[in-house]
């Protein structure tokens, strides 16, 4: 059984153990030793991180080939209409590679949502809204990216689940290990 953490990551902190510029870094959350981070997220993103000391369940959970569903919460600029949604249903280019077709839906502000701090930039003239987006690639930047492409940036994102791991029950800037294997991420944890 590998080591395996589970890590909300709030925002301004890097997807690393050593601070960099103004950015925290995991050293200052998680006290655990020789674990490493399996897909990143930028330091302006939120959301589960999940670390382990098995360097194959790091690079399959990873690797988009392995297609283990991400699912993101993006709060966008703007009300994307079904038509701006079915471009990235369809998978959409972007300038240096055309991304896999995304599930996408509208859903309400997601229940129990911490305030992030420091708060989205807030403009009264332009409406948000929110998507869950589920993809099973992670490239540099990639849902961002997908939104702008089709009008809508995103204001903030979350993501809230890699495959079966969630955010359940894991306030922001909190861990918890469980002991397990890449089956375990499609289902069936063993805490």
């Amino acid at each position: 059984m590998s080591r395996i953490v589970f890590f909300n990551k709030p925002y301004g902190v890097l997807s690393q153990f050593t601070p960099e510029g103004r950015w925290r870094a995991l050293a200052d959350f998680i006290p655990v030793k020789d674990v490493y981070v399996a897909g990143r997220l930028d330091a302006d993103s939120e959301g589960l991180l999940i670390l382990t000391d098995d360097g194959k369940l790091q690079a399959r959970i990873a690797d988009p080939k392995h297609k283990l569903e991400k699912t993101y919460w993006a709060q966008v600029e703007g009300i994307p209409d079904e038509a701006a949604l079915d471009r990235l249903r369809a998978g959409i280019r972007l300038s240096d590679f055309t991304a896999q077709p995304a599930r996408v839906r509208h859903i309400d502000e997601p229940a129990g949502l911490w305030p992030r701090d420091p708060p989205i930039r807030f403009r009264q003239a332009i409406p948000t809204s929110w998507l869950e987006i589920r993809i099973a690639e992670g490239k540099n930047r990639q849902v961002r990216r997908m939104t702008a492409a089709i009008g809508y940036p995103t204001l903030r994102l979350i993501r809230a689940a890699v495959g079966s791991a969630s955010l359940d029950g894991l306030p922001p800037g909190r861990w918890r290990e469980i002991a397990g294997s890449y089956r375990d991420l499609q289902g069936n944890f063993h805490e």
